[in-house]
């Protein structure tokens, strides 16, 4: 399996990319706003998207919107094809997204909101907390994304404060935060290390 920062090359996959978003959001049927191929089309070339394929083949995708001027950034359209789910995928796309966000917008709070158990354990896991919709981002191009959920009446019900979703924010001027995500580097680096000692040990 390769996951990979998606790039032009990639624009191909984008029809199958947006059918599978609209299939995930008829049979879960929860909210999932939906994306049009000439949108994903958008987030690859930019450089704004994570892909992931078994030779060849879509198995899984996201991408980052930036909102509020570099303010926000949040994860989206985080989808697993039906035959690569149950396998742990979402993670590992959820993981590579998340380091990207971090490397091109260092400086920017990374926020999401899901219906989805296991993306808020995944959210959790990467530093995220849950917070109320006040802490998100105020730019109305973002929540105009929400429009194609079939739970979008609830928000605007609401004058915007409260849905069926749960917002999460990764802050990095959270030190608590910050400090798992370090801790998380350091152990990769050391079992790295341990890789290659051991090999030149057996060579």
């Amino acid at each position: 399996m390769n996951i990979i920062r998606a790039k032009a090359e990639h624009i191909t996959y984008a029809k199958t990319i947006s059918a599978c978003i609209d299939e995930s959001a008829k049979s879960r049927g929860t909210g999932i706003a939906r994306r049009s191929p000439s949108y994903i089309h958008t987030k690859m070339q930019n450089g704004n998207a994570v892909i992931a394929l078994e030779e060849g083949v879509f198995a899984g995708f996201c991408y980052i919107e930036v909102w509020g001027h570099g303010k926000y950034v949040a994860h989206s359209g985080l989808i697993v094809a039906p035959k690569f789910r149950g396998k742990g995928l979402a993670k590992k796309i959820k993981k590579e997204v998340f380091e990207l966000s971090l490397e091109k917008y260092p400086k920017a709070k990374v926020f999401g909101i899901t219906t989805g158990m296991a993306v808020m354990k995944i959210n959790s896991h990467l530093g995220y907390k849950p917070v109320h919709f006040s802490e998100l981002t105020d730019d109305p191009e973002f929540w105009k994304g929400c429009q194609t959920c079939k739970n979008y009446d609830v928000l605007t019900r609401t004058e915007r404060k409260m849905c069926l979703c749960t917002g999460m924010l990764y802050d990095p001027k959270d030190k608590s935060a910050t400090k798992k995500i370090n801790d998380k580097v350091v152990r990769r680096l050391k079992q790295i290390k341990e890789s290659l000692l051991l090999k030149k040990k057996n060579s």
